[in-house]
């Protein structure tokens, strides 16, 4: 049985619970010129339509008359978040616990079966509003992006497709916004739920795997010890085992999580004090400050990886000289 989420959020805006990281490397990524039009060649030569058909033609889509209870607890998250329109959900045969949302127009939602068919239902739900606050906040765009590089490094779509461009550091870019985006949208799970403690509890299960005995008292007392950690060679590591990751260590998400609770965000927008779509009020200083730090980290990340943002436009514009039929036969070739 799933919880019943009777608290509806009005028109909220997805700034209302946006991590200054998610709103810098997101600024940082409309700051490199021409970056969106190379996203943008992407999508219009089909290879964002033959992804969605490879997904949709090897799972089951979610519905009333197809795991219902699921599709329930999907509609309910979906509802709390004032969503306009729910995106269509499928489940596919996997035995990692993941989800993502896909979709450089219209959003769809996978969730693997593993995490249906062996967490609980609350667990399951505070997946569905992890996902749906990437719904709200138009994440998808660049997430489909992400999944096309990934694909394209692996073999999977010709290398062809990407002569020319900075790949591993257009990659790496998309991944530190990917990984900036989950803080986000922790938050929004955090707030459907009506409870930060459920998505620590699934983000510890996640980690650890779902063991018995499990305390999550613990595993808050050690996110905190690993944020304090001040041996400079650990940080220094950490930094670089973090670069190719696609989601922050669960340790970390935890601590961003508590710490934006703390600060009395979380209960503002839970007594309904928070800005409505169409209505964003200008940032505060303290959160321009924040994005202003956490967009210095993203700068940094495209220096390490693709030598400079001037380096990697110029390939851009090389790139985007070559006509699209040109691009589209390449990849008809080795299709």
């Amino acid at each position: 049985m799933t919880i019943e989420l009777a608290k509806r959020y009005e028109q909220i805006s997805p700034k209302a619970y946006e991590h200054p990281a998610d709103r810098a490397a997101t600024s940082a990524l409309h700051a490199i010129p021409l970056l969106d039009q190379v996203i943008k060649r992407f999508t219009d030569l089909n290879h964002e339509r033959r992804l969605r058909q490879i997904i949709i033609g090897n799972s089951v889509r979610i519905g009333e008359d197809q795991v219902p209870d699921a599709w329930r607890s999907y509609v309910a998250c979906a509802s709390t978040l004032d969503l306009p329109v729910v995106p269509n959900l499928y489940v596919v045969n996997d035995a990692s616990v993941n989800a993502m949302t896909l979709g450089a127009k219209t959003p769809i939602v996978v969730i693997n079966s593993s995490l249906i068919g062996s967490y609980r239902p609350n667990e399951v739900q505070t997946v569905f509003a992890h996902e749906l606050g990437h719904v709200l906040s138009e994440h998808y765009y660049y997430m489909t992006a992400l999944i096309l590089l990934k694909q394209i490094m692996e073999g999977a779509l010709p290398k062809n497709l990407v002569l020319g461009l900075p790949v591993r550091g257009m990659y790496l870019a998309l991944l530190e916004w990917a990984r900036a985006a989950e803080l986000s949208s922790d938050r929004a799970a955090a707030l459907v739920m009506g409870d930060p403690l459920e998505p620590c509890g699934l983000l510890m299960r996640i980690a650890g795997g779902a063991l018995p005995g499990m305390s999550l008292d613990a595993f808050l007392k050690q996110a905190t010890e690993y944020h304090e950690e001040d041996d400079l060679f650990a940080r220094h590591a950490r930094f670089w085992v973090e670069l190719t990751l696609t989601h922050p260590i669960a340790v970390r998400r935890v601590k961003e999580l508590i710490d934006w609770v703390k600060t009395g965000d979380y209960d503002r927008i839970r007594s309904g004090n928070y800005p409505r779509r169409g209505q964003e009020p200008d940032p505060s200083t303290e959160f321009s400050a924040a994005v202003a730090h956490y967009r210095e980290r993203f700068n940094g990340v495209v220096d390490r990886t693709a030598g400079s943002v001037t380096e990697m436009t110029r390939s851009f514009a090389a790139w985007l000289r070559k006509r699209p039929e040109d691009q589209q036969d390449d990849f008809d070739e080795d299709d």
